[in-house]
């Protein structure tokens, strides 16, 4: 590979997925302790749960992330202010927000700036980070060209691919267009689709800073075969 195989190369990249709907609070809680026993940069957990993790995770170096406007982004903008800063009230320090899907498709390009807008300020006063997620599988290349351009204007820290729960999650050619698209300092998550060690190097080298994994655990301990750890 083009990158320095490294346990830490994957590692620090998973965003380590606790959002399936029919989850328990038993299961997030043994979801926050795979992270923490792995070494992941962050959970992504369900808004409510958001004080569990941050209970769990104090002091393991796994940040918690939780979502906003979740999962089709047609929450009024006012209320996903309010879930971004009640998520950091709750301790979350990463919010993975989805933009208006459909005012994306319906060319609304002012509304759906603004939307992004106001929750990377009410995330930038106190210092967490914003990962816009564009749901690709309903857009075409244009519409996404558009919201990487908008997310690099107004100071989001990613763009991401997908929910993992629409028609489709992240493919390399949205990873290259979304990379290519977007300014130097606007990071890159792919989400949907990263379930083995060779698909997680694969958009690791395509250029992904973050990466969702539900299978977290498997990827890690073939990564761990693999380096001989």
């Amino acid at each position: 590979m083009a990158l320095e195989l490294t346990y830490g190369l994957i590692a620090k990249r998973i965003d380590h997925s606790l959002l399936q709907p029919t989850l328990t609070e038993e299961e997030m809680e043994s979801g926050c302790r795979v992270a923490a026993d792995y070494g992941v940069a962050s959970v992504c957990i369900k808004p409510f749960a958001v004080p569990l993790a941050s209970r769990l995770l104090r002091g393991t170096g796994v940040e918690v992330g939780t979502t906003v406007g979740f999962p089709h982004g047609g929450h009024a903008t006012r209320v996903k202010v309010y879930e971004a800063k009640q998520a950091m009230d709750d301790g979350a320090t990463e919010l993975d927000m989805v933009v208006n899907i459909g005012q994306v498709v319906g060319g609304h390009w002012t509304a759906v700036a603004a939307d992004i807008e106001a929750v990377v300020e009410a995330a930038h006063e106190r210092e967490a980070v914003v990962k816009v997620i564009f749901e690709n599988c309903y857009l075409t290349d244009e519409q996404k060209v558009r919201l990487c351009r908008i997310c690099g204007e107004v100071g989001a820290g990613y763009v991401k691919t997908s929910t993992g729960y629409g028609t489709g999650g992240a493919t390399h050619d949205d990873l290259i267009l979304m990379r290519k698209s977007s300014p130097p300092r606007v990071k890159l998550k792919a989400a949907g689709g990263v379930r083995t060690l060779d698909q997680a190097i694969a958009v690791v080298e395509l250029g992904c800073d973050r990466f969702g994994a539900s299978k977290t655990a498997e990827i890690l301990d073939e990564l761990k075969g693999r380096l001989g750890l």
